[in-house]
């Protein structure tokens, strides 16, 4: 069975990345966009990895361009924006396509399988989320639509959501569970 650790991605620096060089973490995979009325969600997605990563959580970040234009900024730009409005230190990849005939094979692969809530088929937006529960072979068990920020503070305060933010819940927080990050 093909696993994203298969997959290579281009960093947004433009170096060829094997995600395998992950293996071992839990992960978030995240299509991110710079010019989105979700793109506060990187200030959350940062706070997970800034309190997390020390204990085995990656988050991914892969620009796409293919909802409504909303990231049409060169890999340079698009790092610069995140490094200095977000504070992003969190893996950055190339822009690629979520969707389609160009769709890069890692979501090829993600949007394939039969995830939890949504199930299999095409990304509907910009800051979707998979996840998984299964850091040794990862294979995604769960696959959020953007609307869900991923704060560890309250959501509502932020304004990532408009009144329907879930409470998180981190006390059980486990490199191994991930959900607990999603509120699920």
């Amino acid at each position: 069975m093909t696993t994203i650790y298969d997959v290579t991605a281009r960093t947004i620096d433009g170096q060829n990345n094997r995600l395998r060089d992950y293996a071992g973490n839990v992960l978030l995979v995240v299509n991110v966009a710079s010019q989105c009325g979700l793109t506060p969600h990187y200030a959350g997605l940062q706070e997970l990895y800034d309190t997390f990563h020390e204990r085995g959580f990656v988050v991914l970040g892969f620009p796409c361009n293919q909802f409504g234009a909303q990231e049409p900024g060169s890999e340079t730009a698009i790092k610069q924006f995140c490094e200095t409005r977000y504070g992003v230190t969190f893996p950055l990849f190339a822009k690629i396509d979520v969707n389609g005939a160009q769709r890069h094979p890692l979501y090829a692969l993600l949007t394939a399988q039969p995830t939890q809530p949504d199930g299999p088929g095409d990304i509907q937006w910009n800051f979707a989320k998979f996840s998984s529960t299964a850091p040794a072979t990862w294979s995604p068990a769960s696959h959020r639509p953007p609307h869900r920020c991923p704060r560890r503070s309250s959501a509502r305060s932020n304004g990532c959501w408009n009144n329907h933010a879930p409470s998180f819940r981190f006390s059980s927080f486990r490199p191994d569970s991930v959900f607990t990050l999603l509120g699920a």
